[in-house]
């Protein structure tokens, strides 16, 4: 998952890409994008659904 995972957040910073410049609200706007995205691992669910589900079931 974590290689797949690397392989998702390259679309919005290829490796050529200096991380130097990149502010917190460009990483967090890039996080939002993630979590927002179903994902086959998770039955096609949303990071944030299952987190939601998760947290209701506490």
């Amino acid at each position: 998952m974590n290689e797949n995972h690397n392989g998702l957040i390259r679309q919005y910073l290829p490796k050529s890409q200096s991380l130097d410049n990149i502010t917190d609200k460009e990483i967090l706007d890039i996080q939002n994008r993630l979590n927002q995205r179903p994902r086959k691992l998770l039955d096609f669910k949303k990071p944030d659904e299952i987190y939601s589900e998760m947290a209701l079931a506490a």
